[in-house]
């Protein structure tokens, strides 16, 4: 009979607990008598301090299955391996000493990396032979520091302080879409906080890639934050299962939540409709667990998913499901509002926040000295469209009712 996978779990650099592979399919964890102890926070809004045992009829429980790599990088990790299938499980062991967040898992008995199935000739899957990092998102990325001005993927025991994404083979320009569409959203919403970015070389790689730079890592120290996925308990392939006013009712009936991030969670979903973003999923939102309470972190992953064919919005809108953004109407935007408790004046601030500031996002993405002509008309093109379609007559329609 084959042994049940388990592994260590630290929050930063304390050991927390141990979570295991139950007969059957299940999973549980359990914290360490010495971290209840120690007054230490839990490790998810899920998984309170207790002394019983969590337990789940999944192979993981969700907190931990939204830490394990998704796309390019879960196949290439399995590669990795030596294997053509690897669970979820044996992935988060062998690859969770670089988790996102304040989280890692440790195998006590690390399985070896295997050159065995790995493809030779790309320099992004030979860079994961030293890395132990598990990263989130489809996209081809790897965890990487900066040494005196020079990124270099991590190696085994080092912390990543950035993200590196490179170009998917299905969209090839899709790095410059991301790069455009984040200025242009941070030029809509100034007064929100955004990842910090730029376009860079990693050390032995031909292509450039976009550069993150992580908000969960401060001064070598992990920062406890959980995507709004795990705040609701799901798994990682239910991102797409949801609905935007849950995550506005979490942020409303969670105590120690401000009522301001309602309406800051208000105005990202709509930056993000006005500029296509239709990939606004339940892990591309994400709060920092902070002594006050849950915060949201700066918004990330903004890309113009519109323009690759994805027309529908990604959870749920108004209670209906897959909305393409070309039906949205202006009083789906007011009835959205209010579904969060907004009045008709908030509204009215927020969208004369878009109104006065698209000038400016316009701008940027043209003055850009990356991304094509092309790519840049198509989210200008994009932002007028969905403007006039949708937002112009939002304000007329509120005064006529007041």
């Amino acid at each position: 009979m084959a042994s049940l996978l388990w592994g260590k779990v630290y929050y930063q650099e304390i050991f927390v607990g141990l979570l295991k592979q139950e007969p059957g399919m299940g999973s549980s964890f359990v914290y360490d008598d010495a971290y209840l102890q120690g007054q230490n926070p839990p490790i998810a809004y899920s998984l309170p301090l207790q002394i019983e045992t969590h337990t789940f009829q999944t192979e993981l429980p969700p907190f931990f299955d939204n830490l394990v790599a998704e796309g390019w990088l879960e196949e290439a990790q399995t590669r990795l391996l030596g294997k053509r299938y690897a669970s979820r499980f044996e992935l988060l062991l062998a690859f969770g000493q670089d988790c996102a967040g304040a989280v890692s898992i440790i195998d006590p008995s690390p399985e070896k990396i295997s050159k065995t199935l790995m493809d030779v000739e790309d320099p992004k899957e030979f860079a994961l032979l030293t890395s132990r990092a598990s990263l989130s998102g489809i996209q081809p990325k790897l965890a990487i520091v900066e040494k005196q001005g020079i990124y270099y993927p991590i190696k085994h025991g080092e912390l990543s302080t950035y993200i590196a994404k490179f170009p998917s083979r299905n969209h090839y320009d899709l790095v410059a879409n991301e790069y455009l569409t984040t200025i242009a959203y941070k030029c809509l919403l100034p007064e929100d906080t955004c990842v910090e970015m730029h376009l860079g070389n990693i050390d032995g790689f031909d292509e450039q890639a976009l550069i993150i730079k992580r908000f969960d890592r401060f001064q070598g120290k992990r920062i406890h934050f959980e995507e709004l996925n795990q705040l609701l308990n799901q798994p990682s392939n239910n991102k797409y299962d949801g609905t935007y006013q849950e995550i506005a009712n979490f942020i409303r009936n969670t105590p120690g939540c401000l009522p301001t991030e309602i309406y800051r969670f208000y105005l990202r979903v709509l930056a993000g409709i006005l500029l296509g973003n239709t990939d606004m999923h339940l892990k591309n939102f994400a709060m920092f667990h902070t002594t006050d309470g849950l915060r949201l972190t700066p918004a990330y992953d903004q890309v113009a998913a519109y323009l690759y064919g994805y027309k529908q919005l990604a959870l749920s809108f108004c209670d209906i499901e897959n909305l393409p953004i070309s039906k949205i109407t202006a009083h789906n935007i007011i009835e959205f509002a209010t579904s969060f408790g907004l009045n008709h004046q908030t509204i009215i601030m927020a969208i004369e926040i878009l109104r006065k500031n698209i000038p400016n996002a316009k701008q940027a993405v043209l003055e850009s000295t990356f991304g094509s002509e092309q790519l840049k008309q198509k989210i200008l093109e994009l932002i007028d469209q969905i403007w006039k379609e949708t937002f112009a007559l939002i304000g007329q329609i509120l005064s006529q009712k007041q």
